[in-house]
């Protein structure tokens, strides 16, 4: 196998959800293995919790995670942002859309300086996000904030 880099997110109780919650973004199948079924933990309320966990999607994505162990602490924050890009506007901003549900825009999706669209999002998870769609024209880029009638939103919910 050839190297590969992949996202690795972690959670304190949620990683099952939100891998659940990525599959419905992306499609894919996913993988998972708890702390029981490797004795990871002592901690009987660890036994379900995911060790470890991997969407592949036949796109080619890969994104992995787990729950940090009580015994750890989790990092409040990061500059880490997983950052989906390319051409096809259809399929980005039906990501987009997906992954801002529960979430919040920190950049709505529009015409970026450079030409393409652009935007932003932390998931109902937490995760920061970034969407480029390639070369696409500022009419058709697709963003929502609930309330805000300034943002074109042709999305049917």
């Amino acid at each position: 196998m050839s190297s590969r880099l992949n996202p690795y997110l972690g959670f304190r109780d949620t990683a099952r959800e939100a891998m659940d919650f990525y599959q419905g973004v992306f499609g894919g199948e996913i993988t998972r293995s708890t702390f029981g079924e490797f004795q990871a933990s002592e901690d009987p309320a660890e036994q379900n919790k995911i060790m470890h966990s991997e969407l592949t999607t036949t796109s080619g994505f890969s994104l992995m995670a787990s729950d940090t162990p009580n015994s750890m602490k989790l990092p409040t924050s990061s500059s880490v942002t997983v950052s989906l890009s390319g051409e096809d506007e259809a399929e980005l901003t039906g990501y987009w859309n997906k992954l801002v549900e529960g979430g919040a825009i920190t950049m709505p999706l529009n015409k970026a300086p450079w030409g393409d669209s652009f935007g932003m999002l932390v998931d109902k998870f937490g995760t920061n996000w970034m969407v480029n769609i390639a070369g696409v024209a500022a009419d058709s880029a697709q963003a929502s904030e609930v309330g805000d009638p300034s943002f074109h939103d042709d999305v049917i919910r």
